[in-house]
């Protein structure tokens, strides 16, 4: 992937950890359990309304406050755009999101984010999971924090945590840490369905039946006499494996109708957001859908001018969407980045990096609507009232998520906490 020319040209921009790791992961096995919970339409709508999950979108490169979440029009570091009103009276976004100011009734913001890392990174890592990064300890992404934690322990085919983007192995990652690889996002290159899901066109059907058949008798066999946890895995993922292959149909958009396909747009992100919208239906637990690349130190105005645009219609099809089909109150949506932008203007009319005073959207799950938590100085310099960390986004989200945040992972018998202990979560923003 050739870095933009507009930013930073860092190494994150060029290949990213994820992508290293999901390289390295493009030819494992998925470890999936059965599809008892679609067996039943009846019982499918009821779990669906029930189960909670959780959609971030991430803007990757930084997303300008400025230009979307915390506008300062008027000022010397307010930029060409003007505020406008939104559906919440008294609340103004900027003017590259008259979709999104329609619905931010559904929607809340906190505009006192102040993570102090303006680095890619490192403010990527801290984002993803709570967490400053620290060599005694690589901890697990927010994603497979939630998979986990939502996981009933019944059986269902599909991996409870999977990430959309434009590029992608299609394979799982070592993102889920001492979690284990249950949880390991699982990519999904252009949106299109995780490898190995799809049976070869040289075997017939009759001949993988048979083939399973041999293998489930001789693991039956084996079992009798040396039967390992390992072994148990190995066979438990060939059977989840061939009930995902039975599944392809969630990860294709095709089969929603023209109209919808349509209103979230031809683009990769529309039409990411859409199967977003057709997993969380399916009942995944978490999925992240990336839109890049926001890293503007050139030429930001013209920039934000077109990629906010392609973002606000999307986006706000998205929140409608869940609300008509009564999603809404179960489903966690996070709009973030790794940080924002720098309230001074460049030489190159850009902003650079920034993680002092920003912004983040969410809503939906257990997020009060319409509120504002912080705020920044008149010209978003610096916070001036409720300054909150990553650390405490973290907490809020599991809290949202009816997750109990400071609960504690039984790890081969060593308690781990969920969320970092030095936090916890935003009362007010929560319902």
């Amino acid at each position: 992937m050739k870095p933009c020319h507009y930013s930073c040209r860092s190494a994150d921009h060029v290949l990213s950890r994820r992508q290293f790791f999901s390289s390295l992961a493009g030819a494992s096995a998925f470890a999936l359990p059965g599809l008892d919970l679609f067996s039943s339409p009846a019982m499918a709508a009821e779990m669906s309304s029930r189960q909670k999950r959780m959609i971030v979108i991430n803007l990757a490169g930084g997303l300008s406050q400025l230009e979307s979440w915390d506008p300062k029009p008027g000022t010397a570091t307010g930029g060409p755009f003007r505020a406008i009103p939104t559906s919440v009276p008294g609340l103004h976004i900027s003017e590259l999101l008259p979709k999104t100011a329609k619905v931010m009734h559904h929607l809340a913001l906190v505009r006192s984010l102040n993570t102090n890392l303006p680095d890619h990174g490192k403010g990527t890592y801290l984002m993803n999971t709570g967490r400053r990064q620290t060599p005694a300890m690589e901890y697990p992404v927010l994603g497979a924090v939630v998979a986990k934690a939502l996981d009933t322990g019944g059986a269902s085919a599909l991996p409870g945590h999977i990430i959309i983007s434009p590029t992608g192995s299609g394979g799982r990652s070592a993102d889920s840490a001492y979690l284990g690889p249950k949880y390991g996002s699982v990519s999904l290159n252009g949106g299109k369905a995780p490898q190995y899901t799809e049976r070869p066109a040289a075997l017939a059907e009759e001949a993988s039946i048979c083939a399973n058949d041999i293998r489930r008798k001789l693991n039956d066999r084996f079992a009798l006499r040396r039967r390992t946890a390992q072994t148990d895995a190995y066979a438990q993922s060939y059977e989840q494996g061939l009930e995902l292959m039975r599944s392809r149909h969630i990860f294709d958009i095709t089969k929603e109708s023209a109209k919808d396909q349509e209103r979230y747009g031809s683009h990769d992100f529309g039409r990411h957001c859409l199967l977003a919208r057709r997993l969380v239906e399916s009942g995944i637990s978490y999925v992240r859908v990336t839109h890049s690349n926001y890293d503007t130190h050139n030429e930001n105005f013209n920039f934000h001018f077109e990629q906010v645009s392609e973002f606000d219609g999307p986006f706000s099809t998205l929140v409608t969407d869940l609300f008509e089909r009564g999603l809404l109150d179960s489903t966690l949506i996070v709009v973030m980045s790794e940080m924002g932008r720098t309230p001074t203007i460049n030489a190159n009319y850009g902003r650079d990096h920034w993680g002092k005073a920003w912004s983040i959207c969410l809503g939906g799950a257990g997020i009060q609507r319409g509120a504002v938590i912080g705020s920044t100085n008149e010209t978003g310099t610096e916070v001036k009232e409720r300054e909150v960390d990553a650390g405490h986004l973290f907490h809020t989200y599991l809290a949202a998520l009816g997750v109990k945040s400071t609960a504690r992972f039984n790890i081969a018998g060593q308690k781990v906490p969920m969320a970092d202990p030095a936090f916890e979560s935003i009362d007010e923003l929560l319902v």
